[in-house]
Formats: C-alpha cells, sequence, structure tokens
C-alpha cells in the first residue's frame, strides 16, 4: 500500500509532540481526529483568507452605493459653547450652538445683548426668550476658595427689591426683569422670578440634577413713592451694569429704606388742592370756582388721611374723600351756579380717580401678566365703586333738598368752554400737582409737567380743531405721553412711571364719570350708563396709548450712545389660541 507523504510528514511532525512554527497551517493543525469539526475544511482544501477587519451588517445598514444623509444638527443650549469654537474666545453674549446667526428651529435672528444698552430691555428681552435659549451669565474670576455669594442671601435681595418695585406700582413686567437681572448679575444661570399682585417668588436651581431653591415674599403694605421707585431703579442698574458686590447692594437698599419722602404731608394736602382747582378750570370753571374745588379736595384729602390714620380700608377711605369735593359743588348747586357747580364736582373727581392703578393694570394684561391685570383692574373697580358711593351719596341728599339741581351737567360746560391757553396752563398745573402727590424727584417734575402740557396740546387739537372724537384722540395723546416718557427714561435709564403718570392726569375722564353719577342719581339709568362707558372707553383709551407709546420707543429707538445690535428684541410667542 503507497504511502501519503502528506501524512507521512504530519505524523512525524506530529509525533515530535511540539508543532512547527515555521510550517503551513496544515502543518500547524493537531493530528489527533478529535480535534477536526464540521466547520473544518476537508483535507486538501485551502483556508479562506483571514478578513482584516470584521465589518457585521444589519437589516438597517445601508445598501453599497448609497450616501448617508448629513445628520441633522441638534438644537443648542446656551450653556454649551458653538461648535468649531475652542476655549480661549468666549461665545458672545445671546449665542447659542447653532451660531450667532439662527435660532433653530425657524431661523428666528439671536438678540445680541450689549452692556450699553439699558438693563430693563436685557432683561425684559431675556424673560421674553425660552429658557433653553437664554444666555449664561458672566461669572468675575474667583480664587478656588472663593465660590461667590450665597444663593440664600442674593434670592432674598432680589425679592427686597421687587417688593420695592411692586408696592410702588411698577408693572409685573419690570418687576420681573428687575428680579431677573439681579439674579443674573450675581451669576444665578436657572432663575425664574414670579410676579403677582400681592406675591413675590423665586426659584433657583443650581444644575438639572439638584433640588430647586424656592423664596417667597408677601406685598401687604403698598404706597406711592416715585423717588424710592427712581433710586431703586438706579441701584438695580448698578447691580447689573456695574457688577456692585452684594454688601454693597445691601447697603443701598437699606439706604434707600431709610430715606424720607420728599415732601411732606401738608404739600400733599395742597398739591390735592392745586390739582382739583386746575381740573375744574379744564371744564370752564372761573377763579371762585378754582379755589371752591381747592377747598373741597383738601378737606377730602384730610378726611382720607383720618380714616387712614384710624386703621379703615382703602374703599372707605375713598369714600370719605369724594364727600367733600361733591359737597361743595352741591352747594354751589343751592346758589343757582349749575355749570359752576358741575366744574367743580369734576375737579374733584380728578384727584381721585384710580388712573396709575389702571394704566398698570392695562400694561399687565396686554404683557400677558393676566393674573395680576384681573387683580389690579379688580383694584380699581372697587377704588372707583367707594368714589360712586361717595358722590352719590352727597347727590341724593342735594337732589331731595333742591330738585333744581336736576340742571347739573358737566357736559354744557365742556361744550362751551375752549380756551387753548387757560386749559394749557391748567394741563400743566395739575400735571405739577400730580408730581408731588406721586412723590417725584424734583428733578423729573419738569419733564413730566412739559409732558403734560403736550398731552393736552394734542388732545385739544384733535378734539376742537380736527373734530376728532375723543376716545381715538384721547388714546393718540396717551401714545405720545407714553413716547416721550420712555425716551426720558431710557435717557436717565431710570424708570417710565415718573414721566408718564403724572403726564396722563389732564387726559383722565373726570367729568364723563361725573356726568354718569349724576344721572344715576337723578334716576336716569338709560342716560347714565352710555356716560359710564365712555368713561371707562377714555380709561383703556389712556392706558393702551401709553403701552403703546413704550413699546413704539423700545422696538424702534436706541438708547442714547448704543450702537444698533443685529437683532430684534423678541417679543412673547403668539399662542394662537392653544
Amino acid at each position: 500500500m503507497a504511502s501519503d507523504p502528506q501524512r507521512g510528514q504530519r505524523g512525524t511532525s506530529g509525533s515530535s509532540g511540539a508543532p512547527d512554527p515555521s510550517g503551513s497551517p496544515e502543518d500547524r493543525k493537531p493530528a489527533s481526529d478529535e480535534a477536526h469539526s464540521a466547520f473544518t475544511p476537508p483535507l486538501g482544501v485551502p483556508y479562506p483568507p483571514v478578513p482584516e477587519e470584521e465589518h457585521p451588517t444589519s437589516e438597517f445598514a445601508l445598501p453599497a452605493g448609497l450616501r448617508p444623509e448629513t445628520p441633522a444638527e441638534q438644537e443648542g443650549s446656551a450653556f454649551t459653547p458653538p461648535s468649531g469654537t475652542t476655549g480661549q474666545h468666549p461665545m458672545p453674549v445671546g449665542a447659542t450652538a447653532m451660531g450667532a446667526a439662527f435660532t433653530p428651529p425657524h431661523g428666528i435672528p439671536v438678540v445680541r445683548l450689549t452692556k450699553e444698552a439699558p438693563w430693563q430691555d436685557r432683561m425684559r428681552t431675556m424673560l421674553r426668550m425660552p429658557v433653553g435659549e437664554r444666555p449664561v451669565p458672566e461669572r468675575p474670576e474667583r480664587g478656588e476658595e472663593d465660590t461667590g455669594p450665597a444663593v440664600p442671601r442674593v434670592l432674598d435681595l432680589t425679592l427686597r427689591i421687587g417688593e420695592i418695585l411692586l408696592a410702588g406700582g411698577e408693572g409685573a413686567e419690570d418687576v420681573e426683569a428687575a428680579m431677573f437681572g439681579v439674579a443674573h448679575a450675581y451669576g444665578l444661570e436657572r432663575v425664574e422670578p414670579t410676579v403677582t399682585f400681592t406675591l413675590l417668588s423665586i426659584s433657583y436651581q443650581p444644575s438639572l440634577v439638584d433640588d430647586p431653591v424656592t423664596a417667597s415674599r408677601t406685598v401687604r403694605r403698598r404706597g406711592v413713592d416715585y423717588n424710592r421707585l427712581s433710586a431703586v431703579f438706579r441701584l438695580v442698574d448698578d447691580i447689573a451694569s456695574e457688577g456692585i458686590t452684594l454688601e454693597e447692594a445691601y447697603r443701598g437698599l437699606a439706604d434707600i429704606r431709610r430715606h424720607r419722602h420728599p415732601y411732606p404731608s401738608w404739600a400733599l394736602t395742597v398739591a390735592s388742592g392745586l390739582l382739583s382747582g386746575a381740573a375744574s378750570m379744564l371744564v370752564g370753571g372761573t377763579m371762585l370756582v378754582f379755589v371752591a374745588a381747592a377747598v373741597g379736595s383738601m378737606l377730602g384729602d384730610r378726611l382720607a388721611w383720618l380714616a387712614s390714620g384710624r386703621g379703615l380700608p382703602e374703599f372707605y377711605q375713598f369714600v370719605v374723600a369724594a364727600m367733600p369735593p361733591a359737597a361743595v359743588g352741591v352747594a354751589f348747586g343751592l346758589a343757582h351756579a349749575s355749570v359752576q357747580a358741575s366744574a367743580v364736582i369734576t375737579g374733584g373727581l380728578f384727584a381721585l380717580i384710580p388712573g396709575r392703578a389702571l394704566v398698570a393694570g392695562v400694561h399687565d394684561g396686554l404683557t400677558g401678566y393676566y393674573i395680576t391685570a384681573a387683580a389690579r383692574l379688580l383694584e380699581v373697580g372697587y377704588l372707583i365703586v367707594g368714589i360712586v358711593v361717595g358722590v352719590l351719596s352727597v347727590l341724593y341728599i342735594g337732589l331731595q333738598l333742591n330738585p333744581d339741581l336736576r340742571r347739573l351737567n358737566p357736559e354744557q360746560a365742556l361744550g362751551q368752554y375752549n380756551e387753548p391757553l387757560v386749559q394749557t396752563v391748567a394741563a400743566m398745573l395739575l400735571a405739577l400737582a400730580f408730581c408731588v402727590l406721586l412723590q417725584q424727584e424734583r428733578n423729573t417734575v419738569a419733564f413730566a409737567t412739559l409732558n403734560g402740557g403736550v398731552a393736552w396740546v394734542v388732545y385739544g387739537t384733535l378734539v376742537y380743531r380736527a373734530e376728532i372724537n375723543v376716545v381715538p384722540a384721547t388714546a393718540i395723546a396717551a401714545g405720545l405721553v407714553g413716547l416721550f416718557g420712555q425716551l426720558l427714561s431710557r435717557y436717565r435709564y431710570a424708570s417710565a412711571l415718573p414721566y408718564v403718570t403724572a403726564a396722563i392726569g389732564p387726559l383722565l375722564p373726570g367729568s364723563a364719570t361725573y356726568f354718569g353719577l349724576l344721572n344715576f342719581a337723578q334716576g336716569h339709568l338709560a342716560q347714565g350708563l352710555p356716560s359710564l362707558v365712555q368713561a371707562a372707553s377714555l380709561a383703556l383709551a389712556i392706558a393702551v396709548g401709553v403701552n403703546l407709546g413704550a413699546e413704539v420707543a423700545r422696538l424702534f429707538l436706541r438708547a442714547p450712545g448704543v450702537e444698533e445690535a443685529a437683532g430684534g428684541r423678541r417679543a412673547a410667542k403668539r399662542t394662537r389660541g392653544f
């Protein structure tokens, strides 16, 4: 039997007990048949080449020849630098991971928040941005042991500042912007302030896996002091722009709380009389009517101070404050001076109409703070009801004493009296008296007085010369008031309220309110209701005009010395009813 040379070689090498490392793959195979398996190639069949790398495939793999689609770029975050940037150059403020030109998913231009812009604009812009697109606050250089200010102290300072602003009549959006600016300046990234009519709260979450820290504060007392309001705005500007320390901010806040009012109580009483006297001259009053309206208003102011000292709610303070002007008007009516009596009562109502709260309530509603707006407007409703109760009580008694008082009609006074020079001077005097009542800084009084004069000139020109309806004329004049007030506030980096609130005084619907109340007292509900509807329309026109003027100033006008950024200010996204 012939022998196989390969088997002979394999047997020889296998008998030696050690494989030959220099042999072929067949030579390195074990000689025992037990080492073979079903996957071993038969004898004489060469082994397949060993693959360089394994490439497992699946049913999801792309066929050969097809190019894979470019992966969609993920949405960026304000906490991650954009792709392609290094740690040597800091990312610009307002930039996201999508780059500096567009933000996902619709390519909305990114707002560049320059430090030269007023802090109100910067913080309001950030509040109206989605949380994921807000810029990261710039942290100052600190040492290894310096961990920055304590979070509870920053939140406490933020709430105290917001309390003063909300108690002073500032709008909910401006209060939130100030609170956000303070927290943002001290390095708190994920912070959310919330403002309602009487409650302030702020929540801070250190990271996405940490528990949030929440603090709140209740506003129980509200008072009008625009001097303190302006001081708080300057403090927030120092915190947001100058970067003062937390201790310096606390000292500044303590100094603000210790500030005394710029005008004593007797000056407020005299200002209330001047306001009512000037308002009576707007509707055709003489010097005698000026004095009578001033006396009635000062008596009402003193009674309101007495009621406040006794701890009575504000509703009853308005009731007692409305009685003396109405009583003086009834006295004039008993003396058969019907038109003059109307002017006296109308002037007294000018000093009591809560125009400041009305403008703030409508402003909150227009900016999306509906709960706060509803609460403010409800407060306005209660105060107006208090005025109605006080005036109607006196008018009802007067009608019982003398039925001839039915001849009182303030519309006659408004229709017959048209003296531009006298009315313009009276409007400026009314705005000046309003500035004193609001406790404004002395350096803002002149601007607010001129703004009030301009408002009345525009209103008178539209109504008496162009013969436009009083409601759109009031809205246009109020819009100019808001525009000029916003310009002055941006020039001085301060609140716009001191320049706006007093200037809308001449536009308040005092005569329409009185005429409706008089018809109610006489039992003519059908005639009184349209007058009250007109008064409400005028009040809403004032509020909407002021807010629109302010928004126009923010949208199209730049702050002094600030270069225009690439993007505009983003507003709240429209919900389309969802």
